[in-house]
């Protein structure tokens, strides 16, 4: 029997854009869009009709913006995630997006198979950063909170700290278990202890929560 294929929303207000990664779409094993919109209020309508597991949605459309739109879907309809798409690494509003709840970010210039990637990384629940974007929303960072240093925040273990400057570092599960020689179930029980103790929904807020507190790099 096969799997049921990754359903996807495309929100984007140019045609072409849409239609593009539509086409791109279609020809990706395992991938199925159910639906695109033109602006923010026919995104979030898509989605509640569809129940996409992943809505790529632009940054700026008409009527209600990406970031606007991403907050009500991840509100209204939390099981569909969202992956941002930019056209400038450095637009500011993909920092928006991220505390709106979104879990990946795409420029619109990113290939077939980056596109392919970050839908299926994030309808599995990991998290999907453009190395360039991430680049660029971690430079921003400072700008909006500066770093503290010193007690770690939020009584975070050592090993907690740790584990968050790997996640930051853009380490998955497996890849943090080598680096500290434990098990991943090890791993998988102190990111649950530093997403709780942090507050942050996954692990693109906890590289922002990282940069923010100086525990990055």
């Amino acid at each position: 029997m096969d799997e049921r294929p990754i359903r996807v929303v495309v929100a984007d207000d140019q045609r072409v854009v849409r239609d593009g990664i539509e086409l791109m779409l279609s020809l990706t094993d395992g991938v199925e869009v159910v639906a695109t919109a033109a602006d923010g209020v026919a995104a979030v309508a898509a989605v509640a009709a569809h129940d996409p597991d992943v809505v790529l949605m632009d940054l700026r459309m008409p009527r209600c913006d990406g970031v606007e739109a991403t907050r009500l879907v991840r509100r209204d309809h939390p099981r569909s995630q969202v992956v941002v798409l930019t056209t400038y690494a450095d637009d500011e509003s993909v920092l928006a997006a991220l505390r709106a709840g979104a879990r990946g970010y795409l420029t619109k210039d990113a290939g077939a198979e980056e596109v392919a990637r970050a839908v299926r990384r994030v309808a599995s629940g990991q998290a999907d950063l453009d190395p360039d974007v991430q680049r660029r929303l971690l430079e921003m960072l400072p700008a909006h909170a500066a770093p503290t240093v010193g007690v770690p925040p939020d009584g975070l273990t050592d090993r907690e700290v740790e584990v968050l400057s790997l996640i930051a570092a853009g380490l998955s599960n497996g890849e943090i278990a080598r680096s500290l020689v434990v098990s991943e179930a090890t791993v998988k029980t102190h990111v649950n202890h530093v997403f709780a103790k942090t507050g942050v929904r996954d692990r693109a807020q906890a590289v922002a929560y990282a940069y923010r507190h100086g525990l990055a790099g």
